[in-house]
C-alpha cells in the first residue's frame, strides 16, 4: 500500500502494487490462452508463457507453481464467479417457474451467465476446446452438481423433490449446458448473450421436445 499526491496537495491511498499484480496476472492469463490456441496446453512451457507475457520467470513463480497451477487457478476463478452469479440469481429462476410454466422469457440467471461467458470467451473457448483442458468438462459438471444439487443444506434443488435420481438429472443438464456453451463459442458467438439466454431458458424450462416444436 502506498500514498499518491493528487491536485490540491491532498494525499490519497492507492494500492498500486495490487494493480500491478492484476495487470501481471492478466498478461500471464492472456499468454496462456494464446499459446493454448497455437500449440495446445500439453506443449506449453513456463518459458513460453513468460516470453509471451514479457515477464521473467521469478515473476511467474511469485504467483504460480507451474503451468498446471496457473490453469487450475484460472479455472477456479471462473467457477467461483459463476457460483456467485448463480447464488445471486437462482431465486429469480424459481420465482419465474412458479408464475409461468411455459416461459420463453430468458431467466435473469442465464442472461448474467452468458454475459459473463461473453467477457471471458477467449479463455473458455481455449480450455474447453480440443487443445485445452479435457478435464475441465468434468470440473464444470461437478461444479454444477455442488452448486445446484449437492447434498448440503444450501443446495437449490433438493434431491428428494426430484422425479428422477439427482445424479442423472445433474449429468443430463450439465452435459447439455456445457454443450450449448461450447457450440456458441465455437461458432463465433453469433448470437448475443441475451439471445443465447432465451435459447437455453426455452430448452431448460420446457424441455427439448418443446424447443423442437414437437410438444405444444
Amino acid at each position: 500500500m502506498c500514498w499518491v499526491k493528487c491536485k490540491g496537495g491532498v494525499f490519497l491511498r492507492s494500492n498500486i502494487h495490487d494493480l500491478r499484480v492484476i495487470r501481471t496476472k492478466e498478461s500471464i492469463r492472456q499468454a496462456l490462452v494464446d499459446l493454448i490456441n497455437e500449440q495446445g496446453f500439453e506443449s506449453v512451457t513456463v518459458k513460453d508463457i513468460t516470453v509471451r507475457a514479457r515477464i521473467n520467470r521469478g515473476t511467474f513463480y511469485a504467483h504460480y507453481q507451474d503451468k498446471f497451477d496457473l490453469l487450475t487457478k484460472c479455472e477456479e476463478e471462473i467457477m467461483v464467479d459463476m457460483s456467485r452469479i448463480t447464488q445471486q440469481e437462482f431465486p429469480d429462476v424459481i420465482a419465474a417457474l412458479e408464475t409461468d410454466t411455459q416461459t420463453l422469457t430468458p431467466f435473469s440467471l442465464t442472461v448474467s451467465l452468458f454475459e459473463y461467458l461473453n467477457i471471458n470467451s477467449e479463455f473458455m473457448k481455449a480450455v474447453l476446446g480440443p487443445r485445452g483442458d479435457l478435464s475441465f468438462h468434468t470440473k464444470l459438471k461437478e461444479f454444477m452438481w455442488e452448486t445446484l444439487y449437492g447434498n448440503n443444506s444450501n443446495a437449490f434443488i433438493k434431491e428428494e423433490n426430484s422425479l428422477v435420481p439427482g445424479m442423472y438429472l445433474s449429468a443430463y443438464m450439465g452435459t447439455a449446458i456445457i454443450g450449448v456453451i461450447q457450440q456458441w463459442l465455437e461458432s463465433g458467438r453469433q448470437e448475443s448473450p441475451q439471445e443465447m439466454a432465451r435459447i437455453l431458458t426455452t430448452m431448460m424450462a420446457n424441455g427439448p421436445f418443446f424447443a423442437a416444436g414437437l410438444k405444444k
